[in-house]
């Protein structure tokens, strides 16, 4: 199916959003073993093992060290509206063996190859959501992803083959360690760091993520040109009591009904108030080379949130200097959910800030990259190699000031 896609397309994606699953060790190989007690180390419990961030064993994932692990795509068709009328454990079925390409750079350039795709960003699975349980200690933010992203250089690298540019991770929790590690990051040759959508716990107190606290950060990232991107991942939101918390990835059981967290009606609350805040401490305007993409945080926000901007400029006149709709548009890229309906993102952003991305291997991702395609057709053949390959690639590449 991949092969003929890409002979009709006539050339093959940069998929925007894909993930590896960490090597056991990729938190700890680089981290001093007298900081574990602290930061990050295993234990055994049972038959699993389980790691203890900053002292506390954490079970925001069922198998952290995924073998076995559920098949890519296994929950595609229960997102797609689940028309079996199945519950999440029958979709999940029997988890397998753990596949190379999940580890190993050159077993997933074959996989490339084999999905289609020309290139893709590749992002944490753990990194995703170990800030979270950390965020009460900045320092030991720090060395877990410095260790971290150690790791990420050995063994995937920023830019492999031209083909696999891996994301590190930065928090701004310690503003002089984030323009440090960004410019290691850039000295290696990274195409995009990654981060949350959340505000940053600080050893001074929370701030908003584009607090004037944090300009010597944006600052380097505008000057570099490099795309900064904020990735779905444990940001600490509550349910409020609307439903029982059951950490980042609640578990399903047999016994399965509805709640707010299965319903996901608070899935995007936290990109909707991190791209909110940003544009309300108008960190564009102070620095407009900034580009901000929004990956695995769906886009049935956007009509509300500019609908709340333009409210906010007519009430405040004069606030911001420009447009924050057309601010925004001119600065953020938008990756939908596959399930969303991107010809109403595309209506919002416009063809040339909507980026492509499977979020395989993951389970709520697709089961092939390019089953995507059906998506698209509603689009011309321009703007459909825009969202599939011309967009992603112009952020690939860094646009100094």
């Amino acid at each position: 199916m991949s092969e003929d896609a890409t002979r009709e397309l006539g050339y093959r994606p940069f998929d925007c959003d894909n993930h590896y699953y960490e090597a056991e060790d990729a938190f700890t190989r680089h981290l001093d073993p007298k900081l574990g007690p602290r930061v990050y180390e295993w234990c055994q419990i049972g038959k699993r093992k389980y790691p203890v961030i900053g002292g506390k064993v954490n079970r925001a994932v069922t198998n952290p060290t995924f073998d076995p692990v559920s098949p890519a795509g296994a929950m595609a068709e229960y997102f797609r509206g689940n028309p079996s009328g199945k519950t999440p454990m029958e979709y999940l079925g029997k988890p397998e063996p753990i596949r190379p390409c999940y580890r190993d750079r050159d077993a997933r350039i074959a996989q490339l190859d084999e999905h289609g795709l020309q290139k893709i960003w590749l992002f944490p699975t753990l990194g995703m959501i170990y800030e979270e349980p950390l965020k009460d200690d900045p320092e030991a933010v720090t060395h877990l992803f410095t260790a971290f992203n150690r790791w990420l250089l050995e063994d995937w690298g920023f830019n492999y083959q031209d083909r696999i540019f891996a994301g590190p991770y930065i928090s701004l929790a310690d503003v002089d360690w984030a323009v440090s590690e960004l410019e290691w990051a850039l000295d290696n040759d990274a195409r995009t760091i990654v981060m949350r959508p959340a505000p940053i716990h600080t050893a001074d107190g929370v701030l908003p993520p584009a607090d004037p606290a944090f300009d010597p950060f944006w600052a380097r990232v505008n000057e570099s040109g490099v795309t900064v991107v904020v990735h779905a991942g444990d940001t600490g939101y509550s349910l409020q009591g609307y439903a029982p918390e059951k950490g980042f990835s609640a578990s399903f059981s047999g016994g399965f009904r509805p709640n707010l967290g299965a319903l996901h009606i608070g899935i995007e609350r936290a990109i909707y108030d991190f791209l909110g805040s940003i544009m309300v401490d108008k960190i564009f305007e102070r620095f407009p080379n900034i580009r901000l993409a929004s990956v695995e945080n769906g886009s049935g926000f956007l009509g509300d949130l500019f609908k709340k901007m333009r409210g906010a400029s007519n009430k405040m006149p004069g606030y911001f200097g420009t447009d924050p709709v057309e601010l925004f548009r001119e600065n953020v890229w938008i990756n939908p959910f596959w399930e969303d309906d991107v010809r109403e993102t595309v209506d919002h952003m416009g063809a040339d800030r909507v980026i492509f991305g499977s979020d395989w291997p993951h389970i709520e991702g697709m089961e092939n990259p390019l089953d995507y395609l059906p998506e698209l057709k509603v689009f011309s053949d321009e703007d459909r190699k825009r969202i599939l390959l011309d967009n992603v690639s112009e952020l690939n590449v860094r646009r100094p000031a």
